[in-house]
């Protein structure tokens, strides 16, 4: 079930659901990048000075997070960054948490990975339930991983052989990515009858990749 802060009202004509057409249009438009943390920890225990190691690559997440917010001297409004932390392969799959970050309403966010694991680890003091709860401002958590997800919107999956966002006519709004990792036979299994995007000949890291995409919305009017 979806949160309250999840509604918004848009305006859609001549478009499928989720999707939006190479035509700009005139309204504003959730952008979603759900970026799955396969080593990141599910605690609030970690420290800030060793997020590659003791925090499960955790910034790579910070990055991410940055990607899709920042722009200069401006935030992104108009999009989310959903972090999935998975807490390494022994870890219990029930224990997985998933954070959403809202840039309509998040703060004390700074262009450094260091103020995006504040941000985090601040999150994780929070007790996740199955519903979302405000964990800070702009902030929600809760315990649920990928499937969960899936059937809160219709997702893309970027992947090097999918179709390539600077010729496709029409893009989608949600996309999901994985961290240093590959998707796992479980998150494939899951994910396997959904489109996939390419942003190029070339792999990017997660974060490059989000740039990329937020590029391609701005240079087709659509400004996240």
């Amino acid at each position: 079930m979806r949160s309250p802060e999840h509604k918004r009202e848009t305006s859609r004509e001549n478009s499928p659901e989720g999707l939006l057409s190479s035509t700009p249009y005139q309204y504003s438009t959730m952008l979603r990048f759900a970026v799955i943390g396969h080593k990141a920890v599910t605690t609030s225990d970690f420290s800030l000075n060793d997020m590659p190691g003791g925090a499960g690559r955790m910034d790579i997440l910070c990055r991410c997070l940055n990607a899709s917010f920042f722009l200069s001297h401006d935030l992104r409004r108009n999009t989310e960054c959903i972090l999935i932390l998975k807490g390494g392969e022994q870890a219990d799959p029930a224990s997985t948490i998933t954070l959403r970050f809202s840039g309509e309403k998040i703060k004390s966010l700074n262009p450094d990975e260091r103020s995006g694991g504040a941000l985090i680890k601040k999150a994780l003091v929070t007790i996740p339930e199955e519903e979302y709860q405000r964990a800070a401002p702009g902030i929600f958590i809760r315990k649920s991983g990928l499937a969960q997800l899936l059937e809160d919107y219709p997702f893309a999956v970027l992947d090097e052989n999918g179709e390539d966002i600077r010729t496709a006519e029409i893009l989608p709004e949600n996309y999901i990515l994985s961290d240093h990792l590959n998707f796992t036979e479980e998150e494939l299994e899951l994910i396997k009858d959904l489109p996939k995007y390419s942003v190029g000949p070339r792999i990017l890291h997660a974060d490059h990749t989000i740039t990329v995409i937020l590029n391609e919305f701005d240079r087709r009017g659509e400004q996240a």
